[in-house]
């Protein structure tokens, strides 16, 4: 055997279809488009995702990824009124206010909010203070000290 007597199988190769070409194609008048619609037009060209005008799945679906929120640092709040609850002359610690039930987990700390009135002249050791409640403890004479 030769290279030149080399031969296709039969069956193997096709002939090119010819569209829009007489009866006898089988792919005459309408090139085998069907009838009218988008995909019938010329230059027609349809992405894989389009729905149909249909809210696509990729904005049906929730986003993914990184959120900053995981990562905030959280405080547990205690007010000043709530710290009339202890004795005069009393060091307020985040283990206390554990005990005495005023905090239920510390998370990144203990922030005092200055809301209410305080009547008890205390030391109290927290992670952070509002103003307002740093005035109020300074003002009966109490000590504000940051951990």
């Amino acid at each position: 055997m030769k290279l030149n007597e080399l031969k296709n199988h039969p069956g193997s190769t096709h002939r090119k279809k010819i569209v829009g070409r007489g009866p006898g194609s089988g792919l005459g008048k309408t090139s085998g488009r069907g009838e009218k619609g988008q995909k019938a037009r010329s230059g027609a060209s349809i992405k894989p995702w389009f729905e149909g005008g249909q809210n696509p799945l990729y904005k049906r679906i929730p986003r993914r990824g990184f959120n900053n929120a995981r990562f905030t640092t959280r405080y547990s709040v205690v007010n000043v009124s709530d710290l009339n609850k202890f004795e005069d002359n009393t060091t307020v610690t985040p283990e206390l206010l554990k005990e005495a039930g005023l905090v239920k987990k510390e998370l990144s700390g203990i922030k005092i909010l200055g809301s209410g009135k305080l009547e008890k002249k205390l030391t109290v050791k927290a992670n952070l203070f509002t103003n307002s409640a740093i005035n109020k403890i300074e003002s009966i004479g109490g000590k504000v000290e940051v951990i």
